[in-house]
């Protein structure tokens, strides 16, 4: 997913009808920043933060501000702004995605029931604060939180459920998951 996609996705503010008391946040990244002026030089904070409802829902923000609790609370208010609905398959995702921004590429692959989250650092807070507590994942590229933060959401829109695949290709949703087939086949099979 090019960058200017991802722009515009997260650009569309949709009013989601979550609980603001169920939303639950996570810093991924500080860092210090500096800005040379005429008098010396101004320090600031800038804060990657990640929330989420551990139900489907998930965003992300940044803030910038002189002291760190600020630049966090302004991040929140960003990341709320920003929430999206995820398409999840009970407590895994439905189907293999790669997610890229910038030089940062992230793959999602779902897991069995019992396998917890295989990730790392930025990759896992955003797969805790979004309820998705069973995936295996790999960051392939750059390490920048920002841009492994932006990839995974990258990755997560870019995840479909079989009702959306079927009305695309104009099936039924049996015909796409192709669990009725065989019990069909069973049922001739037996009837000959």
């Amino acid at each position: 997913m090019s960058k200017q996609i991802l722009r515009e996705s997260l650009a569309v503010r949709r009013l989601l009808e979550v609980n603001p008391s169920d939303l639950k946040d996570d810093v991924v990244a500080i860092n210090r920043v500096t800005k040379v002026v005429k008098g010396g030089k101004n320090l600031s904070f800038s804060a990657l933060v990640v929330v989420g409802d551990s139900h489907g829902h998930a965003g992300f923000g940044m803030g910038k501000a002189r002291e760190v609790p600020m630049a966090i609370k302004k991040g929140i208010e960003q990341a709320k702004k920003n929430l999206i609905k995820l398409n999840l398959k009970g407590s895994t995702i439905p189907h293999q995605v790669l997610g890229r921004y910038g030089s940062a590429q992230v793959l999602l692959k779902p897991a069995s029931e019992g396998t917890g989250v295989i990730a790392g650092g930025p990759v896992r807070k955003v797969m805790q604060v979004a309820g998705i507590s069973n995936v295996l994942t790999k960051s392939i590229g750059t390490s920048n939180p920002h841009n492994v933060v932006k990839a995974t959401f990258a990755a997560l829109l870019g995840l479909k459920d079989v009702a959306q695949v079927a009305e695309t290709r104009s099936k039924t949703v049996e015909e796409i998951s192709g669990k009725p087939a065989k019990e069909k086949a069973a049922v001739s099979e037996s009837n000959a």
